[in-house]
């Protein structure tokens, strides 16, 4: 008996073909002059005299039955490809096993085909996540159920003018003084930072849990598909029904 795999091979090539033939046959069907024929005899009203003309033939080049036993042929082996393809798909199961143990038994092959493009795309959504600034060091904070950073404090400061003598006072000059200003610590800041992000440690774990999980789902499709299955037949029971066999 053929596996799974096996029958999905071919199944989606048969499919192509079929659906190539039949079209050619849908247009042939639809040109009646091909299945029409004639033969035409001359004879002169006088057989000893008169004219005589050779005879004129048209051949029938198709068949109506000619044409439904090729279509029957290409449908036959199509339809009853697909019932084995689908009768399969309804026995095979396998377990979504991770680490030695089933995360997740007797999953039908078509359940873990869906789950295949499913889990690629949480994984490419998980990658996404953001994460917070590296050059912090963060913390769960329960009360607020963010991220929160260290404190870090900085000086806050406030110009202040501030007047220099340049040179003293003597009898023949005044003093000459300059007007600066300059930083003067006034207080501090106290600055934390709050983070809705998700750590970069709790993403990486996850993204690895994803990994892993899209690595068991290949596993058991494969599994899945390596179910030995007996050849169904649908065809031969329809056509014989239409056809009134």
């Amino acid at each position: 008996m053929p596996k799974l795999n096996q029958i999905n091979a071919v199944v989606t090539a048969r499919k192509g073909d079929a659906e190539k033939q039949i079209t050619e046959l849908y247009k042939l069907i639809q040109k009646e002059q091909l299945f029409t024929g004639r033969e035409r005899t001359y004879r002169p009203l006088d057989e000893i005299n008169g004219q005589k003309l050779p005879p004129e033939s048209q051949r029938v080049q198709q068949r109506a039955d000619d044409l439904i036993r090729q279509a029957r042929e290409k449908w036959t082996e199509l339809w009853n490809l697909v019932l084995t393809q689908d009768t399969g798909n309804q026995s095979a199961k396998a377990d979504i096993v991770v680490d030695g143990k089933a995360v997740l038994a007797n999953v039908p092959v078509t359940t873990l085909l869906f789950l295949d493009k499913q889990v690629n795309d949480l994984e490419t959504f998980v990658s996404k996540l953001p994460t917070p600034d590296p050059a912090e060091e963060w913390a769960h904070d329960p009360n607020s159920g963010l991220l929160r950073s260290k404190a870090n404090e900085s000086l806050r400061t406030s110009k202040e003018p501030t007047v220099i003598v340049k040179y003293d006072a003597t009898k023949e000059h005044p003093a000459q003084t300059e007007l600066f200003t300059k930083d003067v610590p006034v207080g501090t800041w106290t600055q934390i930072l709050y983070s809705g992000c998700i750590a970069a440690d709790r993403k990486n774990a996850i993204l690895a849990r994803v990994r892993k999980l899209q690595d068991a789902i290949k596993v058991a499709k494969e599994q899945a598909n390596l179910l030995e299955i007996e050849r169904q037949k649908a065809a031969e029971a329809l056509f014989g029904y239409v056809f009134g066999e």
